[in-house]
């Protein structure tokens, strides 16, 4: 289902989304890493935001 961008709450946050260029352009400026490591990250422990920060964090 595609996103729905009339919801701009905490939930629709707390996610990732890899199927929107520009939620991929923000969320790699917002967390400093490149499309790639997002990608990679993403792969590895799903869309949510808080996991995927941890897992950037611990590797760096």
């Amino acid at each position: 289902m595609a996103d729905d961008k009339r919801l701009t709450g905490a939930s629709n946050r707390d996610r990732i989304s890899l199927s929107e260029d520009y939620e991929v352009r923000d969320w790699t400026e917002s967390l400093g890493v490149g499309e790639d490591e997002l990608r990679e990250a993403v792969d590895a422990v799903g869309n949510s935001a808080d996991a995927v920060r941890a897992y950037l964090n611990h590797g760096r």
